[in-house]
């Protein structure tokens, strides 16, 4: 083989191990390297000048790094550092304009120089090439309005998956075919006949308009008749379940199954316009969704709800950690990824405290128990550590203590059932089975109103996870009643957003040297990236200012708190709108990290990510101090003690 065809292949073989040059067929990528000009630069040899007009050629570096800056020239800024397999220089490519930075050697470097009248063709020719660089996976290319959606779409585009689940697609039943109706009138000896002829397992019990008013399920007769409560000739109003769930026609099926997994239902009436107020069209059975998908969560979450005895809980959640393996590696929208986890935790949660009612007894006062932290959140994918809280209403009978030692040995014993199920419990003990964190609403709205009076640090700290409390089981009218105390307590006091905000900037965004990530130092972790402090905890802590500024209750969800602020925000919803995009992936890769090192998914080491990888999660940083700088200048943190 010849010096040349050497270098040849050598610059081929170099090319497709990364992106967006293994999008490229090897045929045309083998023309493309034939071209391809090798160049060496000495340490702090400047290739291009800012303002300079483009070459007819882009970069990528083959060995050492070229430093990205812009400014003056005697007052430059650092604004990107180029490493092995990086794309830089693209502006003569995408943006047809003058460079917009300087590039200098940091070091004895090897670059690439691909010529940009032979690449061209291909960029217009291939959308996933087009997509890399309209992502802004290219150092120093013009960044795009949008890049947070090109970036999760070209992330999901260079994703190489299984035949995918389809959630998303439109379910095709026909449910015009499916139509059991009677009326109000109709006796329930007359609805069984008809079920039975027509070997239906349910009765839609209409109005003269054909508008649903109940439903008739095989359960409802076995409950209600067969057990002999009632005579099979009164009405069937007397036995139907109402009001019915309702759906709009040809729904998703990712919303059918959420929809029959929070009502606890087998059946979703289909209506002209997804309510109650128009015709029926047809009825869609847990039947018809597990023909469509073959591991369904709604069974999953029936099991847990129906098992007799709680020792079967961890063999059921793991079932649960083998779906949500599925659901990532074929790409699922993290948005029902995180709805389906949140209702099987949910479902574990309450049958828990069936279990505990029951070995205990009745319980004395009415109570709540809230999910805090990233359950609170509907954030928690993975088993990790328990975050819980228990609210129980007050009492003037000098009974408290006598109620708080049971609800404490109740959430003590829904502690050790979630623990055996895989989640530990919290090192900091911000579970309910810890007295401080079962207390009646009066002593809550008191921790509360401290927090917010006096927003000490371990104040502002107790406040960042105790306001993402979401209730879960029992009187839900205890949490509305806190919530509406807190709400109305920030109003008068203007401080406490301030400091909360102020609280929100402790973690800047995660890149050090602009192309490294901060890692670990030392200990367990050393040489780790902890993408929950670094990454995902500025995203989460600015959400809930905002939200809290906005007065948005009911939604605790990071990346819903952004996409809910971006309606309530127009002049800010391109922000707000990249960084929930952001969070969405940085939850599917600290999942997906988890899963594999099957840990909690906290600790992800750079070195073993793709170039892809780390070009996708270095994308997701960028809104971090965008969000940051918005929250310093609304809330004047300049002028803040």
């Amino acid at each position: 083989m010849s010096p040349a065809n050497a270098t040849q292949e050598r610059v081929l073989g170099f090319l497709k191990q990364y992106p967006p040059f293994n999008l490229i067929p090897e045929e045309e990528l083998r023309q493309l390297a034939e071209q391809v000009r090798v160049q060496v630069l000495e340490p702090e040899q400047v290739l291009f000048r800012q303002g300079d007009t483009p070459h007819s050629q882009f970069y990528v570096v083959r060995q050492g790094s070229v430093r990205l800056e812009q400014g003056p020239e005697h007052a430059q800024r650092l604004v990107d550092i180029c490493d092995e397999g990086d794309v830089f220089g693209a502006r003569a490519l995408i943006a047809k304009k003058d460079y917009s930075s300087t590039a200098t050697a940091a070091e004895e470097t090897l670059v690439y120089g691909v010529p940009v009248a032979l690449f061209d063709p291909i960029l217009h020719q291939s959308p996933e090439v087009a997509l890399y660089f309209a992502a802004g996976f290219a150092a120093g290319a013009p960044r795009q309005q949008g890049s947070m959606q090109e970036t999760k779409e070209a992330r999901r585009l260079h994703h190489h998956s299984t035949q995918p689940l389809h959630l998303e697609d439109i379910l095709p039943l026909p449910t015009h075919h499916n139509q059991v109706t009677c009326a109000a009138h109709t006796s329930i000896r007359l609805a069984a006949q008809i079920m039975s002829d027509k070997n239906s397992s349910f009765m839609l019990v209409v109005d003269e308009q054909e508008h649903p008013v109940g439903i008739l399920t095989d359960s409802d007769l076995r409950k209600r008749v067969v057990a002999g409560h009632l005579s099979v000739d009164d009405a069937v109003t007397e036995v139907m379940s109402a009001p019915v769930v309702t759906i709009a026609p040809n729904p998703r099926l990712a919303e059918a199954l959420l929809l029959m997994m929070r009502h606890r239902v087998k059946h979703l009436c289909v209506t002209t316009d997804g309510s109650g107020k128009t015709p029926v069209e047809g009825v869609l059975t847990e039947h018809h969704l597990l023909l469509a998908q073959g591991n369904n969560p709604a069974v999953i979450v029936q099991e847990i709800r129906q098992t007799p005895n709680v020792e079967n809980l961890p063999s059921i959640r793991n079932r649960a950690e083998e779906l949500l393996q599925k659901y990532l590696e074929q790409d699922v929208s993290i948005a029902f990824v995180a709805n389906v986890m949140t209702e099987i935790n949910d479902a574990l949660v309450v049958r828990a405290l069936q279990h505990a009612e029951k070995v205990l007894g009745e319980p004395p006062l009415r109570y709540c128990w809230l999910s805090i932290g990233s359950e609170g959140r509907e954030e928690q994918l993975l088993r990790t550590d328990q975050d819980n809280a228990l609210v129980f209403e007050d009492t003037h009978t000098g009974k408290e203590q006598e109620a708080q030692a049971y609800f404490v040995e109740l959430a003590r014993l829904v502690n050790e059932v979630l623990a055996k199920c895989g989640f530990e419990k919290c090192p900091a003990n911000m579970m309910a089975g810890n007295p401080r964190w079962c207390q009646p609403l009066q002593v809550w709205k008191g921790y509360f109103h401290d927090w917010i009076l006096e927003p000490t640090e371990e104040a502002l700290l107790n406040a960042s996870i105790f306001f993402d409390y979401r209730p879960v089981y029992g009187e839900f009218s205890l949490a509305e009643q806190l919530t509406a105390y807190i709400y109305r307590y920030i109003q008068q006091e203007h401080i406490f957003l301030p400091y909360l905000a102020k609280h929100a900037l402790q973690s800047p965004p995660p890149l050090s040297f602009f192309r490294n990530f901060v890692v670990e130092r030392g200990g367990e972790h050393k040489d780790r990236f902890d993408i929950k402090l670094r990454a995902m905890a500025p995203l989460v802590d600015a959400a809930r200012v905002l939200a809290l500024e906005n007065r948005m209750t009911g939604e605790n969800n990071t990346f819903k708190r952004f996409a809910k602020l971006a309606t309530l925000e127009p002049q800010n919803a391109s922000l707000y709108k990249e960084a929930a995009l952001a969070y969405e992936i940085m939850m599917r890769h600290r999942a997906l990290s988890g899963l594999q090192n099957h840990d909690s998914g906290r600790y992800i080491n750079p070195a073993q990510l793709s170039k892809l990888e780390r070009q996708t999660l270095r994308n997701t940083f960028r809104p971090i101090s965008d969000v940051q700088e918005l929250l310093q200048v609304r809330f004047q943190l300049n002028y803040l003690g």
